[in-house]
């Protein structure tokens, strides 16, 4: 299969999908790989590293798209990529489609094959290639927080940890999956005063034993996540449901009561946002306030830390794509389950429920 991995043009964006160790895992399995000139230099690596790995090195993106039957991208196609995939074509990448339905659309139209990392699940519920890039944001989403609280960035002039006699911030976490364990790792870590909601106890136990009691622990229900937001200092959005738009949980009338100079990072705005008010920003320009409340709401947030987040994100991607390219795809999306419901549109179809009950369409099975 000839495997295509172009340059990231999404503002911000400096993350790569593919490493020059994957090249050679793909090349020693008898593909090819097309790098666009440039396509590592966000994250270090050198057009050279991808040549000596086997890749041939691309001028154009157009090259790449042209030519590759498999696209393995980071973040969803944009701007002029819309124009570049064509029919048959597989693209591999996050997608997050439940919160795009102009995307959805033109993945149809173009009769691609749209695989999403964020929907590849194994039969134990595990998202495995989402699970890093979520590691990544639960913890880089409490330095967001602690740079939002700052008075230059219009927040309350408040320190996170506190100090000797004055109260630490009050940060409440919404979501105790593999994003809130993160944050709240984080928050505890530099002294916050940490409460986690969810809405599964055993979920709640855990971090409570693994945080050794030191966080506040909350069954999630609007009555509770009203009162703790209420109180906050910083809110951490970050519940997630696979392949369909996050719950709003917190409403524009919580966020006209908060605290004048609190912070929100909304970590779910890829899939809609869990905050009424929030909407999608860039690294360019990642805050805006509403009611007094600084909003932090970057749609691609790891790209922060583009060579932690490459090397996090690719070393989970890999086999799957390897899979794709050895088998081809029906062959290996009839034996993978977890490969199985990453396929989100094929052949002008939607194949994702979540997705089809986000925009009232038609769901079809493989």
């Amino acid at each position: 299969m000839i495997v295509g991995v172009p340059r990231e043009i999404k503002a911000g964006e400096n993350r790569v999908a593919m490493l020059p160790s994957g090249v050679a895992a793909f090349t020693a399995h008898g593909h090819q790989v097309l790098v666009e000139k440039s396509a590592g230099a966000g994250s270090g690596i050198a057009d050279g590293q991808y040549r000596d790995a086997g890749a041939q090195i691309v001028a154009s993106a157009k090259g790449v798209w042209d030519r590759a039957e498999m696209i393995v991208k980071v973040k969803e196609p944009v701007g002029p990529e819309l124009g570049r995939m064509h029919a048959g074509q597989i693209i591999y990448t996050y997608l997050h489609l439940a919160s795009d339905e102009s995307l959805t659309r033109h993945l149809m139209k173009k009769k691609v094959t749209a695989i999403g990392y964020e929907t590849i699940q194994r039969d134990d519920g595990a998202l495995p290639l989402l699970t890093p890039m979520s590691e990544v944001a639960g913890r880089l989403a409490v330095q967001k927080a602690a740079q939002c609280l700052e008075a230059a960035s219009g927040g309350r002039g408040i320190l996170l940890s506190g100090v000797s006699g004055v109260k630490p911030a009050h940060v409440v976490i919404l979501g105790a999956g593999t994003t809130g364990q993160n944050a709240c790792h984080v928050a505890v870590g530099m002294g916050a005063h940490v409460t986690i909601l969810d809405i599964d106890p055993a979920r709640l136990r855990y971090v409570h034993d693994i945080m050794g009691g030191h966080v506040t622990t909350l069954m999630s229900n609007r009555a509770t996540v009203g009162e703790e937001v209420l109180q906050a200092d910083v809110v951490i959005g970050t519940v997630l449901i696979p392949g369909a738009r996050a719950p709003v949980l917190v409403t524009k009338g919580m966020v006209k009561q908060m605290r004048p100079g609190a912070a929100i990072v909304d970590v779910a705005i890829d899939q809609g946002g869990c905050i009424e008010t929030a909407k999608p920003t860039t690294h360019a320009e990642p805050t805006y306030t509403v009611h007094d409340v600084v909003h932090y709401c970057v749609t691609n947030m790891p790209g922060a830390v583009p060579r932690t987040s490459t090397y996090a994100l690719t070393n989970a991607t890999l086999g799957y794509g390897l899979a794709l390219a050895d088998k081809g795809l029906e062959p290996a999306l009839a034996s993978d389950k977890a490969l199985r419901r990453g396929l989100n549109v094929h052949n002008g179809h939607v194949m994702h429920r979540g997705v089809a009950e986000a925009f009232g369409m038609d769901c079809v099975e493989f």
